[in-house]
């Protein structure tokens, strides 16, 4: 998922997770784990954080990296969080082409400042989350912004871009975004994923999605990976 801070990329990437039967993994959760449990990961982010300043990429990488291999393992994720910038993606890439789960498609959520804004200040309001000031949450949209540009133009010569109004309402959010990654995996030849049943287990296999953003915007992938067993893509 590519999408602003406030655009629902934390709704949408376990919406998604759930539709396809794989694991929702969030950059943002993982961290702010380590910041409440006072890591040293935890205290070398938490200020970059509450100011809403993108976290240094290795730290990043290092969360992240057990977690995604296990997921790919099981069967696939959706990635909420990363990459926010172009190198990010780029050492993403390294990291999973020789898993064979690299990217396929990227999900864009569009949204406007205002509405983001209203979404985030109502969300800081509710939770008590430290980032969710607006002098914050402003700062954090600008540095969104300023990495989107980018990082769309990379996804868009390397990938397939979806872009989904991220304005609507979460169920047709969700509906639109799983109808065009389907569209866009039948595009690719990619094979159809049919539910088999209430527990989320599928009947094809071979294909991962990963969700994940900049500046903790939403970007769902789709990528393609060889394996077998119940509950997998």
């Amino acid at each position: 998922m590519i999408g602003p801070p406030g655009c629902g990329k934390g709704t949408q990437s376990v919406r998604i997770a759930g539709h396809y039967g794989i694991e929702h993994i969030s950059s943002g959760d993982l961290l702010r784990r380590h910041v409440a449990e006072r890591t040293t990961i935890g205290r070398t982010v938490e200020q970059c954080m509450q100011r809403g300043d993108l976290v240094p990429d290795h730290i990043v990488m290092d969360i992240l990296r057990k977690p995604v291999e296990a997921a790919s393992r099981r069967g696939g994720y959706v990635l909420d969080g990363f990459p926010r910038t172009v190198a990010q993606a780029e050492a993403a890439y390294r990291v999973a082409e020789p898993l064979g789960a690299a990217v396929r498609i990227a999900l864009y959520l569009k949204a406007g400042r205002a509405e983001l804004i209203r979404r985030l200040l109502a969300r800081g309001a509710q939770t008590g989350r430290t980032d969710d000031t607006e002098q914050v949450i402003s700062h954090r949209l600008d540095v969104f912004d300023e990495a989107a540009g980018p990082l769309l133009a990379y996804y868009s010569r390397r990938e397939t871009l979806i872009t989904i109004d991220g304005d609507q309402p979460v169920s047709q959010v969700t509906e639109a975004a799983i109808r065009r990654l389907d569209q866009a995996r039948q595009q690719l030849g990619m094979p159809d994923i049919s539910l088999a049943g209430t527990g989320g287990t599928h009947r094809t296999h071979d294909a991962t999605i990963s969700a994940t953003t900049p500046a903790r915007a939403a970007h769902a992938a789709l990528s393609t990976r060889r394996h077998t067993g119940p509950g997998r893509l």
